[in-house]
């Protein structure tokens, strides 16, 4: 078994189609493990990608198709020094301006974003990368390229047609390309 078969790895249904996601747990543990917990506990049943900027990312997690705002744990501790770079594909945890404020939300870089990176961000806390999305980037491209205005509690950035996470699900090697 090599090391890339020994990570964790998710399956993301959305209402655009399936995401495989593999988790980066050495170089996030904490991150991994927030991650998975709301995942085991159902919280992203539901939600919305709320946020979608073409070129740039796509961000869900924290919201209902009302835009009702999810109870969300306490923040965990910001591992944007783990040395991965905020690149396309990779998922990293949205927080406030606050370096140890991430809770349950997170985005998919939908293009290469050093200046999210610890190294290059201000005071130099970044957004710490948790895992990457291994199969599936087409469904993020036409998640980011959707018609984005004003919808419930957002000015902008809001994709007009909801775009929803149906399930995240845990998955084995056996069941990865399913």
């Amino acid at each position: 078994m090599n090391k890339t078969e020994a990570l964790p790895r998710v399956r993301m249904q959305t209402s655009e189609g399936d995401l495989l996601i593999e988790l980066y747990s050495e170089q996030s543990p904490k991150t991994v493990a927030n991650f998975l917990q709301y995942v085991e506990s159902g919280h992203y049943e539901g939600t919305v990608f709320h946020r979608v900027i073409e070129g740039f990312m796509i961000q869900g997690g924290g919201y209902d198709e009302s835009f009702k705002e999810r109870p969300a744990r306490e923040p965990v501790e910001n591992e944007s020094r783990n040395g991965v770079s905020n690149s396309r594909s990779t998922l990293s945890m949205a927080r406030t301006p606050s370096p140890h404020s991430a809770r349950c939300q997170f985005f998919i870089n939908h293009r290469d974003n050093a200046s999210l990176d610890a190294e290059q961000s201000p005071g130099g806390w970044g957004y710490a990368v948790f895992g990457k999305v291994i199969e599936g980037m087409d469904v993020v491209d036409r998640i980011a390229t959707a018609p984005t205005g004003s919808k419930g509690p957002f000015p902008r950035d809001v994709p007009q047609t909801t775009v929803s996470i149906q399930s995240i699900v845990p998955v084995d090697g056996s069941d990865a390309g399913q």
